[in-house]
């Protein structure tokens, strides 16, 4: 029986990239990062998550990517068992392994939002298991544990959402709260450095403040215990607080372009 793990020791944990790292435990629900050995500020992370017989991906990543994840979730368990894969929105570095997936897994459920939906088969193919998670906003797993799926529109696709797993306490939060970084590590240390390297991606990608408060204000009432963003670092239980107040008073994209706007606006 494997013993329980919690986000609180997310500090201790060594990487190896050639095997998958596991982050959290309890019972038959495990959280995992799946290590892409890739030198780059651009670096993507991938997740999954494990309940039971029934085995997640979050976010999967590019074409590019695939044979390394799969090779990852093999030390696991038999790939093709994988049940669901999530994208959070449609760009390449996100989704684009969905179609190997599906081709090792053809059973397996894709879950998004519509706005993200409508693209997807421009990669090629169409007519997979798919759910809306604006009209299915949460996914029950064997334990009896759940998947949330909260909206959180230009952020920076439209169609964004974040995902956050009610027995874990975690949020998958896609591109939301990554960070460019060359000296990568798996968690963050230093959150004030760390908010140089968020802003490297937020400033540019991100719409504007009114889209960043509020996404935060959707997440009122949560308890998260880590932020696992697409891009960067994962942010641990000490550093969620500094986090959404990053968010909450963050001045990105529009804010920026035209900032005589937001004045007259009183923004």
């Amino acid at each position: 029986m494997n013993p329980d793990l919690t986000f609180s020791h997310l500090s201790t944990i060594k990487v190896n990239a050639h095997h998958p790292t596991k982050l959290y435990q309890q019972a038959e629900h495990a959280v995992y990062w799946l290590g892409i050995d890739e030198e780059t500020a651009f670096r993507c992370n991938v997740y999954l998550i494990v309940d039971g017989r029934q085995a997640v991906l979050v976010d999967p990543g590019s074409r590019s990517f695939f044979p390394t994840v799969r090779r990852q979730v093999a030390q696991l368990l038999p790939p093709e068992q994988i049940s669901g894969i999530i994208l959070c929105h449609q760009d390449p570095d996100v989704a684009a392994s969905f179609l190997d997936w599906l081709e090792l897994a053809p059973r397996a459920r894709i879950y998004t939002s519509p706005r993200t939906q409508v693209l997807l088969p421009h990669y090629g193919r169409s007519g997979y298991e798919y759910s809306d998670i604006t009209a299915q906003p949460r996914l029950e797993l064997p334990s009896g544990a759940a998947l949330r799926f909260i909206e959180a529109p230009f952020l920076h696709s439209p169609g964004a959402f974040v995902t956050y797993d009610e027995t874990a306490r975690c949020l998958f939060s896609g591109d939301i709260w990554a960070a460019l970084d060359v000296d990568w590590q798996l968690v963050v240390d230093d959150f004030h450095a760390h908010r140089q390297r968020m802003d490297l991606f937020h400033l540019d990608y991100m719409a504007s403040n009114i889209a960043t408060q509020g996404f935060v204000r959707r997440l009122d009432g949560l308890t998260i215990d880590a932020i696992l963003p697409q891009h960067g670092s994962i942010i641990p239980p000490r550093h969620v607080a500094a986090a959404l107040a990053y968010l909450r008073n963050l001045h990105c994209g529009t804010d920026i372009y035209y900032p005589d706007l937001q004045s007259a606006a009183g923004y």
